[in-house]
């Protein structure tokens, strides 16, 4: 378990409730890229695989909750979408 691993993690972590509240508050995708999004989702599942298979501990916990932060603010980029449309 790597100190700086847990602080990247909680510091992204922290972050991505306010853009999840901008999203959902704005209604709209102004400034939002969906790529962007997947791309960091991407890499929390590639986290949470190398946990798994080979070096598992708790800090699995933080990728899967971040992981989930960003899956909560796609959703709301689609919901935006349908909005706005």
């Amino acid at each position: 378990m790597s100190i700086f691993e847990i602080i990247m993690l909680l510091c992204f972590g922290f972050a991505w409730p306010f853009s999840i509240y901008k999203s959902y508050k704005a209604r709209t995708n102004s400034g939002k890229s969906v790529v962007f999004l997947y791309i960091i989702l991407l890499g929390y599942l590639a986290g949470i695989m190398h946990k798994t298979f080979y070096n598992f501990d708790l800090v699995i916990i933080l990728y899967i909750v971040n992981g989930l932060m960003v899956l909560a603010d796609i959703m709301l980029y689609y919901r935006n979408s349908r909005l706005t449309a």
